[in-house]
């Protein structure tokens, strides 16, 4: 009593396996089993492992699966139960009966130790608490009184034992026996994984609870014990991080990938100085009653951006733009790109605070506040200027909300933009007869999707007047008025105007994005719009990464699959994939990854790693330091976790993330 004391206080914490269905307090016991046999020179390289290290096979294979539990669950303190025969006393061996009882195997793995010391750590557990197994488990209980939780065991909910047949090397003359494998469809614990040892073979036979998992993820999670105990076998001095849990081929299979695009080397710039030469008076941008012809814009825009080389305007250089929603500051944003340089948006209804923050760390070479300065200037040509802007010269720096310390600039290249706005003019195509309603203040960057994509493409942009944007009733009758045929805007706008009464939305293509998008949201609209698209993406990546179409059925909205040219991954804090159904950080790579925060260098190597997985790119930024040292590569690099994920079995899956 003295050692099981010791031993459980405190008791352990409930271990967190990923679920597929929620817990309940009432809790069902049908279940489920399945069966992995283990590949014929796995099992038997185990013996021969476990001979050589001190060990008995099932210490081996409860050090794999403590292994899986602790990278699955992120818990150090893995606590599982298992059955003994307690028989050692003599007075016991003429007795009928298999004198049963449960101990709890409690191992520390924290502190990244390797296998070997892993395995190590389980031969003591093992032998302490078979050296005092003759304690009943329930009078264990009872002495000790733990908390009790509703819906889970006491002391553990996993449970882990070995047997071998049956009915190896029973013999009677004239009968044929054989082991018939037996399940009544119960399941008393959570998960219950025997190992099943006959000589030269091995399998693992799972019993789990089917109101908490479903096979397939029972399936994974076996499949992971085989694939980390073969990396073992292989390497025991290696890790725990470091051993894999996925195969390659799961590795491949769970990488999302965008379509692979050649981006040309130009901007948007030119993108839409090319649309003004195919439809020079087609309308271009309207705010009120002032509206420009595609060919008024570019040449307006050209004008500017002259007279802003002239003041110093180049690339890696920044031009503030600080002006009212309006057709100069369309007129303003593309002259800024027609010069080289690189803009940044400042919303002049921002406190003032915030602004002077902006300004004395971005120190732009010129800021535009002004309008009568954009408008003015006739003496300049109309023609573009001869500019030589690079892909991966900066196209704009958006500056973060400062919710989790400093406002930070965020540099985004022109090839990153580029790649970007061609994905979502071909993801949402548009003509002459359309027109984006722009809501967004320029100082969000999805306000570039309102203005550039339908520019590039032909159609209109109306932009909302301020005043508009914050009165949901007025905006309902500007999206009608205006013959908005697609808008973008966050679930909180699109809630508000869905509440506000008469729905503007039937017929017109929504975008969504920038918080989490609520299922009932999401199905209301569907019910009414041409098309519902959820986006996702952090400030790091250029815009939106992901994108899905939502159906107008409940359910838990999906961010979709990237981009073109883009990747995502869910992976663990030594950056390497986990498992369908594990928590994780989702990193983005390829090219839709900011170059960096403006000025910070320090910050950027922290947040813009190196790309293990990906091909090999020039460019990349150094690797971030882990405190095991993981292995890295330079190659392509990854946007720092952005949310908190759950690896999705498959693009229609939720990610279930939140904000970091």
């Amino acid at each position: 009593m003295d050692y099981w004391r010791g031993k459980l206080t405190p008791a352990p914490e409930p271990l967190t396996l990923p679920t597929d269905f929620p817990r309940v307090a009432v809790r069902s016991e049908t279940g489920g089993r399945r069966t992995r046999d283990l590949p014929a020179d796995l099992a038997a390289a185990l013996p021969e492992f476990a001979k050589r290290a001190g060990a008995t096979p099932f210490m081996v294979l409860l050090a794999a699966f403590t292994a899986v539990l602790h990278r699955y669950s992120g818990a150090d303190d893995i606590a599982v139960g298992s059955p003994v025969v307690d028989r050692g006393r003599p007075e016991l061996a003429g007795l009928v009966g298999n004198f049963g009882n449960m101990v709890v195997l409690r191992t520390d793995a924290g502190g990244q130790p390797t296998f070997r010391e892993l395995l190590a750590r389980v031969r003591t557990t093992c032998t302490e608490a078979y050296s005092h197994q003759g304690l009943p488990f329930d009078l264990l209980v009872e002495r000790l009184q733990p908390a009790r939780t509703p819906g889970r065991s006491v002391y553990f909910d996993v449970m882990f034992s070995s047997r071998s047949p049956v009915l190896r090397g029973f013999e009677l003359p004239g009968v044929e026996a054989a082991d018939r494998p037996v399940f009544n469809g119960t399941a008393q614990f959570d998960l219950a994984v025997a190992a099943v040892l006959d000589g030269a073979s091995a399998a693992l036979e799972a019993t789990y609870r089917t109101e908490l998992f479903h096979e397939s993820t029972v399936d994974r999670l076996l499949g992971a014990v085989e694939t980390l105990l073969r990396g073992a076998l292989a390497d025991p001095d290696r890790p725990l991080w470091a051993l894999p849990l996925l195969t390659d081929d799961e590795v491949r299979a769970q990488r999302t990938s965008g379509p692979e695009a050649e981006t040309p080397a130009v901007t948007v710039a030119d993108l839409i100085a090319e649309q003004a030469r195919r439809t020079p008076d087609a309308p271009a941008v309207r705010c009120g009653d002032d509206e420009l012809t595609y060919a008024e814009l570019d040449a307006r825009a050209n004008c500017l951006a002259h007279r802003l080389i002239e003041r110093g305007a180049r690339p890696e250089r920044h031009v503030a733009v600080a002006l009212p929603r309006s057709t100069d500051l369309v007129v303003a944003l593309l002259a800024v790109l027609k010069s080289g340089a690189a803009y940044l948006p400042v919303d002049p209804g921002f406190p003032r605070h915030r602004i002077d923050a902006m300004l004395d760390d971005a120190r732009p070479a010129i800021v535009l506040d002004d309008v009568a300065a954009v408008r003015d200037t006739a003496a300049w040509p109309a023609h573009a200027p001869e500019v030589a802007v690079r892909p991966q010269n900066p196209a704009y720096t958006i500056y973060t909300s400062g919710s989790t310390g400093k406002p930070k600039g965020v540099v985004i290249p022109h090839g990153a933009l580029t790649n970007f706005l061609l994905d979502m003019a071909e993801r949402f195509p548009m003509g002459a007869g359309d027109r984006m309603l722009a809501v967004t203040t320029v100082s969000f960057d999805i306000a570039a999707l309102e203005l550039y994509v339908p520019l590039m493409s032909g159609a209109a942009v109306e932009i909302a007047p301020r005043d508009v944007v914050v009165d949901p009733r007025a905006l309902g009758a500007l999206i009608t008025g205006s013959g908005a045929t697609i808008m973008q805007a966050t679930p909180s706008l699109w809630q508000a105007l869905v509440d506000a009464g008469r729905c503007p939305l039937r017929g017109l293509r929504v975008l969504v994005g920038g918080e989490a998008l609520p299922a009932d949201l999401a199905a209301r609209m569907a019910g009414v719009a041409a098309e519902v698209v959820n986006l996702y993406g952090p400030t790091e990546t250029t815009i939106w990464s992901t994108a899905a179409r939502i159906g107008d059925r409940e359910g838990t909205p999906v961010i979709g699959l990237p981009i073109r040219n883009t990747r995502a991954l869910v992976l663990d804090r030594f950056l390497r994939p986990v498992p369908v159904g594990v928590a994780g950080d989702l990193y983005l790579a390829g090219e839709g990854v900011a170059r960096g925060y403006h000025g910070r260098p320090e910050l950027t190597a922290e947040r813009f790693v190196a790309d293990p997985h990906g091909p090999r790119a020039a460019g990349s930024t150094a690797p971030a330091t882990s405190p095991a040292g993981p292995p890295t590569a330079t190659s392509s690099t990854w946007a720092a976790p952005t949310t908190r994920s759950r690896s999705a079995a498959s693009a229609s899956s939720p990610a279930r993330s939140r904000p970091c």
